[in-house]
């Protein structure tokens, strides 16, 4: 009697029959789809598996130029599931991973400014996404593979009953963003194992009860040059400086310029490609916060105001390409990049860090304020 063999659809349990014919091709075994229509939908990480083979059973993107020495390393491991008690953003379930409620607002400037209710909801999730951004860096090492610390991560931000909201935001593969080395952002976790002087930023972002909570940090691998200790630290000052200046009535395009400035100094560069920007119940909305000296970002801070900062700072060129899977961004010319991120709250006398860890500040008051009434503890 023949083996059944079951649809390959993410979430399906069907029988199938149909295989893609770009598999049969390629001799590639077990990819069978229930209906066309299964096949269509689960296309666009299927597709990855079509990847030429180069080493043992890895395969890498190709005809790409990379820019450094780090490479991608397909096939990916299959979609992690959520839960369906689980609530979620309005992209989740979409094929494109298109967030409508995002679209509606994407040609507005105007700010939302959060009411009570909203910013105790931000601070439980900024909460929720630190204790997942600590438990993921707590897994790095020589020898672990970024698709493990996802799957960390992953489930992590399960067990805290929430979202990853980067899973499927316009059809991104995975439960976090890890970039390492030269990538600049949006790095995707795969089979590739980390090794002793590599650096890695961990971008987790957590979708609780309506609400996204986003930070990011870069570690070192073990051991690493003094070259890049010295661009993480810059890359954390540089949000740090920022993150002083936050207070009703400044401008937000005034932000660049004490971010440009302080990689400057240390002979670094600012990404110019990636901005900060909104969040609370939206992923990525109003303002834009550019992290570069004379930007034309529009907006003035106000109490209420949620948004992250999340300067990425290069050690030579601020120009960045893209690799062929649409989310890597790398530096141009292959040298290494950090960055740090924090999700703000704008308060009448100064901000609320709520992403801060347990050695950070949560709490910095406007230096110019005639009074703030700020509790003692940072945590």
């Amino acid at each position: 009697m023949s083996k059944v063999q079951l649809c390959q659809g993410v979430g399906c349990t069907e029988a199938a029959k149909l295989q893609c014919p770009t598999c049969l091709k390629q001799n590639i075994s077990g990819s069978f789809f229930c209906s066309q229509g299964c096949f269509k939908k689960n296309w666009s990480t299927h597709k990855l598996v079509h990847q030429p083979a180069l080493v043992a059973e890895k395969t890498y993107i190709p005809k790409f130029s990379y820019t450094g020495t780090l490479r991608a390393i397909y096939p990916l491991s299959p979609k992690r599931q959520v839960p369906l008690h689980i609530e979620r953003p309005d992209y989740a379930d979409n094929p494109q991973g298109i967030s409508m409620s995002e679209k509606a607002e994407k040609n507005s400037t105007s700010i939302k400014v959060l009411d009570k209710e909203e910013i105790e909801r931000m601070r439980t999730v900024c909460k929720l996404a630190r204790e997942v951004l600590d438990i993921g860096a707590a897994t790095i090492k020589p020898g672990v593979t970024t698709d493990e610390i996802d799957r960390v991560i992953h489930e992590a931000i399960i067990e805290r009953d929430s979202y990853p909201s980067p899973l499927n935001y316009f059809e991104f593969p995975k439960s976090v963003c890890t970039s390492v080395n030269e990538a600049i952002c949006h790095g995707i976790p795969d089979r590739r194992e980390l090794v002793e002087g590599d650096i890695i930023n961990l971008d987790v972002s957590v979708y609780h009860k309506g609400f996204h909570g986003d930070l990011n940090e870069t570690y070192p691998v073990g051991i690493i040059d003094e070259e890049s200790s010295k661009l993480i630290r810059t890359a954390k000052e540089c949000l740090d400086k920022a993150i002083e200046c936050v207070r009703p009535g400044f401008l937000y395009r005034d932000l660049g310029a004490v971010i440009e400035k302080n990689a400057k100094a240390n002979n670094c560069s600012v990404v110019r490609t990636y901005c900060g920007h909104g969040v609370h119940r939206l992923f990525h909305c109003a303002p834009n916060v550019p992290h570069y000296t004379k930007n034309k970002a529009v907006g003035t801070m106000k109490s209420g105001h949620c948004f992250t900062i999340e300067p990425m700072i290069n050690l030579g060129t601020w120009r960045d390409r893209h690799w062929s899977d649409n989310w890597t961004a790398v530096t141009e010319d292959g040298r290494r990049s950090a960055q740090f991120e924090h999700t703000l709250l704008v308060t009448e006398t100064g901000v609320e860090i709520l992403t801060a860890g347990k050695n950070e500040r949560r709490f910095i008051p406007d230096p110019n304020a005639e009074s703030n009434n700020y509790p003692q503890n940072n945590v």
